[in-house]
């Protein structure tokens, strides 16, 4: 199954090495695989499919992962889900926006 890239070099996600103990929980936790072990220490093996959910982070037990979450477009994909109107990380297109405006479209979200 072929990984989804939203934007190349974009991703927030840092591994502070010097503070991994190897557990593994970070591999274990994040829906992307977007981390991988080598010699008992954890890498970022796909930074690009990061979705920054934040699960690495927040369950890593000695914070050697760090990461912006929300700002990626899964937020975006989730926040319209849940029927928000606005998201942090991505454009709204509102309804009354028209052509002479330079953008059309029926209310939602849209990427920059």
């Amino acid at each position: 199954m072929a990984q989804l890239i939203y934007l190349k070099d974009v991703v927030t996600l840092r591994l502070d090495a010097a503070k991994c103990t190897g557990c593994g929980v970070c591999m274990e936790v994040c829906p992307q695989g977007v981390l991988a072990r080598d010699n008992r220490k954890i890498r970022i093996g796909n930074r690009d499919a990061c979705i920054e959910c934040g699960a690495c982070a927040k369950n890593c037990p000695v914070g050697a992962l760090e990461v912006r979450v929300g700002v990626g477009c899964a937020a975006a994909v989730i926040n319209a889900a849940l029927g928000r109107t606005s998201s942090s990380c991505c454009c709204v297109i509102e309804p009354e926006q028209t052509e002479a405006d330079g953008k059309s479209g029926s209310g939602g979200f849209g990427c920059c």
